[in-house]
């Protein structure tokens, strides 16, 4: 991977408000780390940084950082984390770390998927599981990408990180071997709703059936008392 040049200014002042001013002026605060070296707080041009960014190289570019004065020219440094507003999605601050182009480094690298696989003219659905595989390898070894074939991935089928090949032997990937990167996944089939049982409407025009009214037993009279039934007799005999 080529170095690019970008320039940076050393700022003194420090705190909310100078970040503040800094990204009114069309600037990005940044610090820039190292293992044997106090933080330096930086500013750089939105312009640079962008040139930087979208010049193919992505974020893992490999920067000659050229200070405004003498002090610190030079340095070797890469980008190890992009803050950016939720919102407008704008970078509002960079992490820089320095680096020796002699010692390996451990980079996060982008996953990109090429051919057309067989499971989606089939009706399949490329489904990402991971987009980014762990590396370890010298600065200038750093790939912009690493590239999955999926030419002859059908239906259920996957690609793991086993299976990736580089073309540097130089280059150790630290991600576990198992996971997962892309799949072929079945496509989604959407179950239509079963109809509801259709409501018996009463007819409005048709006749009213006649209503049935169950008749009970017919009332029977209570039972005579003894002295009623003596009272009856006692006429009779007259």
């Amino acid at each position: 991977m080529k170095e690019v040049i970008l320039d940076v200014n050393e700022r003194k002042e420090k705190g909310t408000r100078v970040s503040r001013r800094l990204r009114s002026a069309g600037a990005i605060p940044a610090i820039l780390y190292g293992a044997r070296q106090t933080p330096i707080s930086l500013g750089l041009a939105v312009k640079d940084f962008n040139r930087v960014i979208q010049g193919g190289a992505g974020a893992n570019v490999v920067l000659t950082l050229k200070f405004s004065g003498d002090k610190n020219e030079g340095k070797t440094a890469i980008i190890k984390e992009i803050q950016r507003d939720p919102v407008s999605h704008n970078v509002v601050h960079i992490d820089l770390l320095t680096i020796s182009l002699k010692d390996k480094i451990t980079v996060n690298v982008p996953v990109m998927v090429t051919g057309l696989a067989p499971g989606l003219k089939e009706g399949g659905i490329l489904e990402y599981v991971q987009r980014e595989v762990e590396i370890e390898c010298l600065p200038a070894q750093i790939p912009e990408n690493i590239m999955v074939d999926v030419s002859n991935l059908n239906i259920n089928e996957s690609i793991h990180v086993r299976d990736l090949k580089l073309t540097e032997d130089t280059i150790k990937i630290l991600t576990p071997a198992d996971r997962m990167l892309v799949s072929i996944v079945p496509p989604t089939v959407l179950e239509e709703p079963t109809p509801a049982a259709a409501e018996v409407v009463p007819d409005a025009t048709a006749p009213a059936e006649p209503e049935v009214i169950k008749k009970g037993k017919k009332e029977e009279a209570p039972e005579k008392g003894a002295e009623a039934v003596s009272k009856e007799t006692k006429e009779e005999k007259k």
